[in-house]
């Protein structure tokens, strides 16, 4: 049977309205995808988390953490899930920390955001720590403090010749928290306290050999690393540390020693010390030019901050990390009713001037009762976990 003309126009013109509903249907859900800064979703047994900030290289706030830390619970005891993945969009970072500049803003506004952005980052370091489902963190890139604390508490963290690894928090008045305290007195000799105290940076390779990553691998290779891992018929904890181990050997070939390992004897007894001054005192006697540089960087630091960095390590060189964390906890709060953490997010992110001025400015202005003040507990405002 043949339609009338007009209602064969009338078809036609419905089809390409429907047609280009679609078409704009997809656009949005394409264009929601790009602008979330935080994707989540499930591939064959992998829960994929992917930090999608990348013009802010994926800086962490409050909102990404809210998504990721509930869902993360619900993949550890969804029988369909059977490992984890986390990675960041680009390749210039993973995550270079936590959104520190605008935690500072809110503070100086009386926000509650002070209290909240490191209480619920912490609630997700620990999730991250006491995950029973594997946990491979791709830390391609930028991997600096809430970056740090999204990794390393994981089961396995893979490094490329692109990682770059560092806690720099005592620059800017901070400590290095998300489980700092657990993790750098726990690594070989006196390396956590000299990368915590003066915020020294980690490259490529050396970031395993430091003992921060687990493996290495080229970045060219991570898209089939990535493709190996959601191609396992059962992710188990054995089968995905093979996959791993096996792109590990293939990239690791034909690389030298530790980039610190001329300085080890020096950075094992110069930072073996229990203060700041008998630290910079070794130093001071040691006279090598490596020493020397040492000094100058340490003089630049937070001295406030650098007390309570070293109080923190040694104290949590003995602690859970759980027992850590609520340490922190405790000390974010009295970093946000003093003035060098604003201080140095000004000098740092804002005027970028780097020249902080500290209050005290001196390390022998910073009393021991000004320390213990900052691991004093919060009350009823303790962390809880």
């Amino acid at each position: 049977m043949n339609l009338p003309r007009w209602r064969n126009r009338s078809t036609s013109v419905a089809c390409c309205r429907l047609t280009s509903i679609c078409r704009h249907l997809r656009m949005l859900c394409t264009s929601a995808e790009m602008d979330a800064e935080v994707l989540l979703e499930v591939k064959n047994k992998v829960g994929l988390i992917t930090l999608n900030r990348p013009k802010a290289l994926n800086a962490l706030n409050l909102n990404m953490i809210r998504k990721i830390c509930p869902v993360l619970q619900k993949w550890d005891v969804d029988s369909g899930v059977n490992l984890v993945v986390i990675k960041g969009t680009g390749d210039r970072a993973f995550c270079a920390g936590g959104d520190v500049r605008a935690v500072a803003e809110a503070g100086q506004k009386g926000d509650d955001l002070t209290k909240l952005f490191f209480k619920e980052e912490y609630m997700l370091n620990y999730a991250i720590g006491t995950l029973k489902t594997p946990y491979v963190a791709l830390i391609n890139g930028i991997t600096m403090g809430g970056g740090v604390g999204l990794s390393v508490h994981g089961h396995f963290r893979v490094a490329t010749e692109k990682t770059l690894f560092a806690m720099p928090e005592t620059a800017i008045g901070l400590f290095p928290d998300v489980g700092g305290g657990y993790v750098l007195p726990r690594m070989k000799g006196k390396l956590g306290i000299y990368l915590a105290l003066t915020g020294h940076r980690l490259k490529g390779y050396d970031v395993k050999l430091a003992g921060v990553a687990t493996h290495f691998v080229a970045s060219e290779k991570l898209a089939d690393l990535e493709s190996s891992l959601l191609g396992l018929s059962d992710p188990c904890l054995h089968s995905i540390q093979k996959v791993l181990n096996d792109y590990d050997k293939l990239c690791s070939e034909g690389h030298k020693e530790f980039v610190l390992e001329k300085f080890t004897h020096q950075i094992n007894s110069c930072f073996d010390k229990q203060t700041v001054e008998d630290i910079l005192d070794a130093l001071e006697k040691d006279g090598s030019e490596w020493a020397l540089q040492q000094i100058e960087i340490l003089n630049k630091m937070s001295p406030t901050s650098m007390k309570v960095t070293l109080r923190q390590l040694q104290e949590g060189s003995k602690l859970s990390l759980a027992e850590c964390l609520k340490m922190e906890y405790r000390l974010t709060q009295r970093c946000m009713e003093n003035s060098d953490f604003y201080e140095g997010i000004r000098a740092v992110l804002v005027d970028k001037d780097n020249c902080p001025k500290w209050k005290p400015s001196t390390l022998t202005d910073v009393s021991k009762e000004k320390v213990d003040s900052y691991f004093e507990s919060l009350g009823d405002r303790e962390l809880v976990l």
